[in-house]
């Protein structure tokens, strides 16, 4: 008994060739719409993660894209006082423990003010406390340029490991003032 011989082209049933040509679109038409939906449910997702960022709401310093902020952003440590470091993807920002703590690289240095500012290995930070609410305290550096913004979430133990790393971070950004006065 011989087998019979298959056809060269695939068989198709009636309404499996009414679904390929529906409205006279060919199979490569029907592609292309596949290619243009896969591709829009990619960018999609893609946008969605942008979104749920930690630090979607935070915008990036007008000084962002400084050399200094690139060699910062090259040693931001991969976990900050017991909080992991977020992925984020744009200049001059980060973030760790989903937005514990955010750092804005790229900021105006502040103008002399009256605002507290303590002094954590050699980098002095002014506390901004018309800016520090909703359980946040958001501390930027003075006398250098670019400036760097620190916000912290009071759910956040350890601040001074916090400023203690952040300091190690800006440190090489040349100070070019200081907040506080050496005693006469």
């Amino acid at each position: 008994m011989t087998r019979p011989r298959m056809a060269s082209r695939m068989m198709l049933s009636p309404f499996a060739k009414g679904l390929l040509v529906l409205n006279g679109w060919s199979r490569r038409s029907w592609a292309s719409v596949g290619l243009a939906l896969a591709a829009l449910v990619t960018g999609g997702v893609l946008v969605a993660r942008e979104v749920t960022s930690p630090v979607f709401a935070l915008e990036q310093g007008p000084l962002a894209d400084t050399p200094e902020c690139a060699r910062i952003a090259g040693n931001y440590p991969s976990s900050l006082a017991g909080n992991e470091r977020d992925r984020v993807s744009y200049e001059g920002l980060a973030a760790w423990g989903r937005g514990a703590v955010e750092l804005r690289c790229g900021l105006y240095p502040p103008a002399p003010t009256t605002d507290m500012c303590v002094t954590v290995d050699g980098v002095d930070w002014v506390l901004r406390e018309a800016q520090s609410r909703d359980g946040r305290k958001y501390l930027v550096t003075y006398g250098r340029r670019p400036a760097v913004e620190v916000s912290i979430s009071d759910d956040v133990r350890e601040t001074d490991a916090v400023l203690v790393e952040m300091s190690h971070l800006v440190a090489p950004v040349k100070q070019r003032a200081r907040c506080i006065a050496p005693d006469a």
